[in-house]
């Protein structure tokens, strides 16, 4: 966790656009949660969950956040971006990484479809029964 408070680090986030963005992100992932936000480093993160590698190696991750970063704002997708291929094609100009979805522009996304990912996601990784993380296999495909 951050010292720093999640209003201060969104304050200071920049361009302009991307602070827009962190703003609506914030209130959408509050909504779906129902957790306050935190700081878990860079990231904006709501709720957390358990995982454990298959060496053992186990730790406790964000179950849903968001990082506004200079060149796209970071959505994180615990459960990997592939359980939701199908929902992606109807998102809008995005590109992903194994647990990642990036975003240049929010205004330019269909709301509603990212609300309904990022709902089923953290749905999944806060049931209790979600422990791998995206990179682990956790939802590839």
């Amino acid at each position: 966790m951050s010292e720093r408070s999640v209003a201060e680090h969104l304050a200071a986030v920049t361009p302009a656009k991307r602070r827009r963005d962190a703003e609506t992100l914030l209130a959408m992932m509050s909504r779906i949660t129902g957790e306050e936000p935190v700081m878990w480093a860079t990231i904006v993160a709501f709720g957390s969950y358990h995982y454990r590698y298959a060496s053992g190696r186990e730790g406790d991750a964000p179950a849903a956040g968001f990082a506004p970063r200079k060149a796209a704002t970071t959505i994180y997708l615990p459960d990997g971006v592939g359980t939701y291929e199908a929902e992606l094609a109807r998102l809008g100009p995005h590109t992903t990484g194994v647990g990642c979805l990036y975003v240049k522009d929010l205004e330019a996304v269909d709301l509603e479809v990212l609300e309904r990912i990022v709902t089923a996601s953290y749905a999944r990784v806060s049931a209790g029964t979600f422990g791998e993380r995206a990179r682990d296999g956790g939802g590839e495909g």
